[in-house]
């Protein structure tokens, strides 16, 4: 789960890391007062679950209020496009209006889950402002690393002043540099991220650390735990047929770009799938898993969210079923027809358990099918359907 740069950076502050003085305004008035207790001149920042603001334009500096209240006028309730956002963009509701701080130096700060290791890994670099991906890839002697011991997921206070004088600091800022690396990694543990980072870190003109962006991300698994982080979720940043997929009981569902909508079970068949598709030249609309539960309800559920989505030109229904019955799935593929009109081509290939079962439901229910046999036959013929749209 993502959340805004204005609640990341309260959940920081409660770490004991630096932030610039600020407020959240929903309106232009709103932002106009906050400008006004800042001292005028501020920077005034779209709130979106995105990177890139900057160069879309969601990030703009005001000298006056009554230009912060302008300049949130021009950006609250518009849709914000980045190279993260696809296309469509996503809203602004919010801005954060914020200090203006001068920076001398901007560095970077964060923490992931290294997989390979299993223990989360600290990274610092002097080259802040930039994505940790392009100064992994060209420069990548720049970064830090500092790991975690796994087995008591322990980050020593001699492991981040390593990172503090790492980042060529001055000696009296060695010091609070340690305090918010040591604050941003039990955030990390506290809350169960599975990212936390600082970009920029700035080192202001007045020798200060400041967080002047931040970006929290996580674990859904773990929200349980932290109904005080679950409170912060935002469906308006999210699709909205992913939302609609997360109500509808199908939780593995990620909108894509293409054409061929996909019903499948399992998550290792479905990105055989859409592997498979893009072999042969066509593009997967989404990845939809409904899982091995056996309920009809999750494939008419699945046809609703596919249906849904003008972009889908052909459904592909590839089952194999192990714990998942065919006839469970043949039954939910007849009701889903009943239910709705279906208005494009479905290709279904259903093999596995109680396959005859299901031939049989599918057979005297009446419902136009193109069926396939192979899972190669499924893949082209959905890709030839979906063209000739």
């Amino acid at each position: 789960m993502k959340i805004h740069e204005y609640q990341a950076k309260s959940l920081l502050s409660e770490y004991g890391v630096p932030v610039p003085k600020s407020g959240v305004a929903r309106t232009p008035a709103e932002a106009k007062k906050i400008a006004a207790d800042l001292g005028g001149k501020v920077v005034v920042k779209a709130q979106i679950h995105a990177g890139g603001r900057g160069k879309a334009g969601g990030i703009k500096t005001a000298t006056s209020p009554a230009e912060a209240e302008k300049v949130a006028a021009s950006l609250l309730g518009s849709r914000l496009r980045t190279h993260q956002t696809g296309a469509e963009g996503v809203p602004v509701s919010a801005v954060l209006v914020e200090e203006t701080i001068e920076s001398a130096r901007e560095l970077y700060l964060g923490i992931v889950v290294d997989s390979t290791r299993a223990t989360p890994l600290v990274m610092a670099s002097e080259a802040g402002g930039i994505e940790i991906e392009e100064i992994a890839a060209k420069a990548p002697e720049k970064i830090i690393r500092s790991y975690t011991e796994s087995r008591t997921l322990e980050f020593r206070a001699f492991q981040a002043r390593e990172l503090a004088f790492g980042l060529n600091l001055s000696p009296e800022q060695i010091r609070p540099a340690t305090q918010i690396v040591s604050g941003l990694y039990r955030l990390f543990v506290e809350k169960d991220c599975s990212l936390a980072e600082i970009n920029p870190l700035t080192v202001s003109t007045d020798s200060r650390l400041l967080a002047l962006d931040a970006k929290l991300n996580f674990d859904d698994n773990a929200l349980y735990r932290h109904p005080d982080i679950a409170g912060l979720h935002d469906p308006e940043q999210e699709n909205p047929l992913e939302v609609k997929a997360e109500s509808e009981d199908i939780a593995n569902y990620v909108k894509m770009e293409g054409d061929i909508g996909i019903v499948v079970n399992g998550a290792g068949l479905a990105m055989a799938v859409m592997d498979a598709i893009k072999h042969v030249g066509g593009k997967p609309a989404n990845f939809l898993d409904i899982g091995t539960v056996n309920r009809s309800e999750r494939v008419v559920n699945a046809f609703k969210i596919l249906t849904s989505d003008p972009s889908v030109k052909c459904i592909l229904v590839n089952i194999f079923g192990g714990m998942a019955r065919v006839d469970v799935i043949a039954t939910g593929l007849v009701e889903a027809y009943k239910q709705m009109e279906i208005k494009v081509p479905v290709v279904a290939r259903l093999k596995g358990t109680n396959a005859a079962e299901g031939e049989q439901i599918i057979a005297k229910s009446g419902i136009k099918l193109i069926r396939a046999d192979t899972f190669r036959e499924a893949i082209e013929t959905a890709v030839t359907e979906a063209s000739r749209k």
